[in-house]
């Protein structure tokens, strides 16, 4: 068994959310070993590929809080790492649905830009995509590099003294008091005084029993890359929510242009509910053919004939709001139910927070609310 000593943090699970919590910990001078199951760079959860909509377009304030503090923060692991991880190409939310001048007027209220258009006006300025309605367009939001901001999240704790160890499973987690947890890998138990466990799709399985989790619904998500047709047009980040004449679709569209890959298109939170270790990775054939009707009668920018087929889970709770809660000695961030990444170093402060004692989980994310 290894001692890792009173004041060690284990943090386990190396994804967006995990480093981002290692990366924090170790910056305030903490002793924090990292483990993650996969090697670097790993395709199995939901962190990894090259882009991730950095989508600001909220009207809740929790998540308006959060979106003001990630922003600066994105900034600062840029800085520390050489790395850019954020492009703000901005991003347009259109279709029917809830105001959108109510959205437009809570953001203008958290500080951020927002301007409403009438469809015509987007087609001339976006003519990748086609609008029927009014778009509410956000210039700060944009595009981020999934994978290289995780490897900078990973770099930038290693710089602070973090232990960034790939390929290491855990098995079992033992709570043994509130100020001391036993890890268990393959190869070693570690006793440390605090566990945050971000292991997304594997959380019920390894924290099942341990921590009063609500039902976290895994599903295998499977956007797409669509070719580029039009190689003039320019490209926003875009949101498309369903009216009553498509009734063919089977949520709401997100998408934008992952640049070398083609514009990126998918269903949000409505694929095959699946066992992350058990996976097929591959598209249920009935929502692709539904993607690419999508993609040939809304978006005229792409070759809906080639494309290449993309897999991620989604971790998704009863509310669709995320988990970020401590019991005891164990710390968990999990539930991001398709909309986290945008926040992975906000959240990762917070968890840090959580596992120093230095705050107390917010209403909105706390487990206190499914009971």
């Amino acid at each position: 068994m290894t001692e890792s000593g009173a004041t060690a943090i284990v943090v386990v699970g190396g994804g967006a959310m995990g480093s981002a919590a290692a990366w924090h910990l170790a910056s305030r001078g903490h002793d924090v070993i990292l483990l993650e199951r996969f090697g670097p760079g790993h395709t199995n959860g939901a962190s990894h590929g090259a882009s991730r909509n950095f989508n600001i377009t909220y009207d809740s304030q929790p998540y308006l809080d959060l979106l003001v503090d990630a922003l600066p923060l994105w900034r600062e692991l840029e800085r520390e790492t050489g790395s850019q991880l954020l492009d703000q190409v901005g991003l347009v939310t259109h279709g029917e649905g809830p105001s959108l001048s109510g959205t437009r007027d809570a953001l203008h209220a958290a500080g951020f830009d927002a301007e409403l258009m009438p469809a015509h006006e987007a087609s001339r300025r976006w003519r990748g995509i086609r609008f029927s309605s009014e778009a509410l367009f956000t210039p700060q939001a944009g595009r981020l590099n999934a994978d290289a901001s995780v490897a900078a999240l990973q770099r930038a704790a290693q710089a602070h003294g973090a232990d960034v160890r790939h390929n290491v499973q855990v098995r079992r987690i033992e709570a043994l008091d509130d100020d001391r947890v036993r890890v268990f890998t393959d190869g070693e138990t570690i006793t440390a005084a605090r566990a945050v466990i971000t292991v997304g799709a594997w959380t019920s399985k390894l924290l099942g029993g341990i921590v009063p989790l609500p039902e976290l619904v895994v599903t295998q998500e499977q956007p797409a890359h669509f070719a580029v047709s039009d190689d003039a047009a320019s490209w926003p980040g875009f949101n498309h929510r369903p009216g009553s004449h498509e009734g063919w679709w089977p949520s709401a569209v997100y998408g934008m242009l992952t640049p070398g890959q083609g514009v990126k298109a998918g269903w949000h939170g409505v694929g095959p509910v699946t066992d992350p270790d058990d996976r097929s990775f591959r598209s249920e054939p009935v929502q692709l053919e539904l993607l690419q009707r999508y993609a040939r009668e809304w978006l005229p920018g792409v070759d809906s004939e080639r494309f290449t087929e993309i897999s991620c889970t989604y971790t998704t709770t009863p509310d669709s709001d995320f988990v970020l809660d401590r019991v005891g000695p164990v710390i968990v961030g999990a539930g991001f139910s398709g909309h986290g990444f945008k926040f992975t170093p906000v959240v990762g402060r917070i968890l840090a927070d959580l596992a120093l004692g230095d705050a107390d989980a917010h209403p909105a994310f706390s487990l206190a609310r499914f009971r």
